[in-house]
């Protein structure tokens, strides 16, 4: 059995297919109501990144407070919507860095450089929300960050590995062109008798 080396030119799509991924995740952050929850009965609370809401036990309609009206909630949602808006840009340009026929791989190096702002942005929105929301928002019950939140994660955690591959691939740049012959091993000299 043959095992060959690096990469072929078809590979080439799986990084523009992951940031792809990461816009999907974002935007699911972004238009989530499940920032927070309550974590169990009575559902009394429920958070987006744009806003609070509550309502009582015996009460079917919620009472929401836009997040809007404080700064730190403009300044979370600013944040990652601008992190969000450059992965997007990120997005467009790898998929004309991958589409010419000869790459031009500073131009990738840059694409991950600019993935590393976009990470930086997203951990700040990310982690200025937690903070300054239990911190000025009253809480009625257990509440937990719940799946929209963690879409927010795991969007960075896909761009914060993207930007490593990223920044990476130049030093690949012969393998994924293709103008190197791939190494091939063997499983046993019996089946390759002409290398001996």
């Amino acid at each position: 059995m043959v095992a060959c080396g690096l990469a072929c030119w078809r590979c080439r799509w799986l990084l523009p297919l992951l940031l792809g991924l990461a816009i999907i995740m974002g935007i699911i952050a972004l238009a989530g109501r499940g920032w927070l929850e309550s974590e169990s009965e009575p559902y009394v609370q429920q958070a987006s990144l744009w806003e609070s809401c509550t309502r009582g036990e015996e009460d079917l309609n919620w009472s929401c407070e836009s997040l809007m009206d404080y700064g730190w909630g403009r300044a979370a949602a600013a944040t990652y919507l601008v992190g969000f808006v450059i992965l997007v840009i990120c997005f467009a340009l790898a998929v004309i860095a991958f589409s010419i026929e000869i790459l031009r791989f500073n131009f990738v190096r840059g694409i991950g450089g600019l993935l590393f702002v976009v990470a930086a942005f997203q951990i700040i929105g990310l982690v200025i929300y937690p903070v300054k929301f239990t911190e000025e928002i009253p809480l009625i019950g257990d509440n937990m960050f719940s799946w929209a939140y963690g879409f927010g994660w795991a969007s960075t955690v896909v761009v914060i590995g993207c930007a490593f591959f990223f920044c990476c691939l130049p030093n690949w740049e012969d393998e994924v062109l293709g103008n190197i012959k791939p190494t091939c091993y063997y499983s046993s000299p019996e089946r390759a008798p002409y290398l001996n």
